[in-house]
């Protein structure tokens, strides 16, 4: 799949510096939403966009409010993208592009033939751990990296650990990493008055209690222990079963798993999975209390979608979790592996309410104070800004000095 915008030919005399989005994958996930609230947000008189994929591209690209963006899937099959180089060595020099922006472990190698073809200026986003070296510790991943390093002019780090991790584990200079934390749309995201029906779910009784949680069901989210946690808080308090009730949205390999916890702990009529959904801030105004049971987070944007709904925050003591969700004022913050602290913080809320909706209005203040899209948007168009005008001192420095050779 390759998709142009139209005129596509007269843009190639637009003045506007091009930025290129380079994914894994562009497909429902809070990295590509980042992607599409970036280039939504940005001043379209500005920059203007392109979406590389090393993979696909699915109906994901929909969110892309722009008529301009032009869309690139690259096909690439399993293994390393050596064989993609000169694909995108040459989608590169069609686009010239001012900035080539990856993002993650999976896109990094695409920083050697951004440089070859001759793109100013690579940033390099790390957004969260990678599932095979959650505690980043890989010695493969850090060599990776490091290989890596002389191709990419700057880094965004999502988190203050992602952050540490560049510097102190592979090597990148300070001045090099800047910090930039995910924004949300507290607009679209906001509090009801009142908490607010889900459709088609069984649940909208206002008398009932939901915990819920919303993601992709893998591994790295660790539903299965919000399941488990769930099975053990109406096991303890057989009472609560008149009021408790779960929410877990989304797809994955881990659903089966999810629900064979509910199955064999015969709560099945307790809980709601009814897969992936795109109105998730319709789900979220339902729910009264959000749940990310994670074991390896960067900066999530479900916690910040949640905190803006003005729900208290259940979340694990991973990556960035613990710089969003403040402990006994948002939220609460426990480990990754226990489910019966799990359980207890939820019975906690769930007989204190008044404390649950003090915590979600702290929450949202939060959300409102440190965490807009508009400050994060604005953070992205300075860097760009900076880098942009850094290398052009350095190209005229360049071409001043073979003036003077001559």
């Amino acid at each position: 799949m390759n998709s142009s915008p139209p005129h596509s030919t007269s843009r190639r005399h637009d003045a506007r510096p091009l930025i290129a989005h380079v994914v894994f994958r562009f497909d429902i996930g809070g990295l590509e939403n980042g992607v599409v609230n970036l280039i939504n947000r940005m001043p379209a008189e500005r920059y203007r966009h392109a979406v590389v994929a090393l993979t696909g591209i699915t109906s994901f690209r929909d969110r892309v409010a722009r008529s301009d963006v032009e869309f690139i899937a690259l096909g690439k099959s399993p293994g390393h993208g050596i064989r993609l180089f000169p694909r995108l060595y040459r989608t590169f020099r069609r686009l010239r592009p001012a900035v080539v922006h990856t993002r993650n472990l999976a896109a990094l190698e695409t920083s050697i033939p951004a440089a070859m073809a001759g793109v100013p200026v690579r940033v390099h986003g790390e957004h969260g751990r990678d599932v095979g070296d959650l505690d980043g510790s890989s010695r493969k991943y850090r060599w990776v990296r490091r290989v890596h390093r002389p191709f990419v002019t700057h880094y965004v780090a999502l988190s203050q650990d992602l952050e540490r991790y560049l510097i102190d584990a592979i090597g990148v200079p300070e001045r090099r990493v800047s910090r930039i934390v995910n924004g949300v749309d507290t607009a679209h995201f906001a509090p009801p008055l009142a908490r607010e029906s889900i459709a088609g779910s069984p649940f909208n009784d206002p008398d009932l209690f939901l915990f819920g949680t919303i993601g992709r069901l893998q591994a790295v989210k660790n539903p299965s222990l919000l399941a488990h946690a769930f099975a053990r808080l109406i096991e303890a308090s057989p009472e609560m079963r008149a009021r408790a009730r779960l929410v877990i949205v989304g797809e994955g390999s881990e659903r089966i798993e999810i629900e064979r916890v509910l199955a064999e702990a015969r709560i099945v009529d307790l809980a709601w999975v009814p897969g992936a959904r795109d109105d998730v801030a319709a789900i979220l105004r339902g729910l009264d209390v959000f749940v990310l049971p994670s074991i390896a987070e960067g900066i999530s944007n479900t916690i910040l979608e949640a905190m803006a709904s003005g729900l208290p925050v259940i979340a694990t003591a991973v990556g960035g979790n613990v710089e969003l969700v403040e402990d006994g004022v948002t939220g609460e913050i426990g480990s990754s592996q226990d489910a019966d602290a799990l359980a207890a913080a939820m019975k906690r809320y769930l007989r204190e309410r008044d404390r649950a909706r003090t915590h979600g209005a702290a929450g949202r203040a939060r959300a409102l104070q440190r965490f807009s899209l508009d400050t994060m948007v604005g953070e992205y168009a300075a860097l760009y800004e900076r880098l942009l005008a850094t290398s052009a001192g350095v190209g005229r420095a360049v071409a001043h000095a073979h003036e003077g050779s001559r």
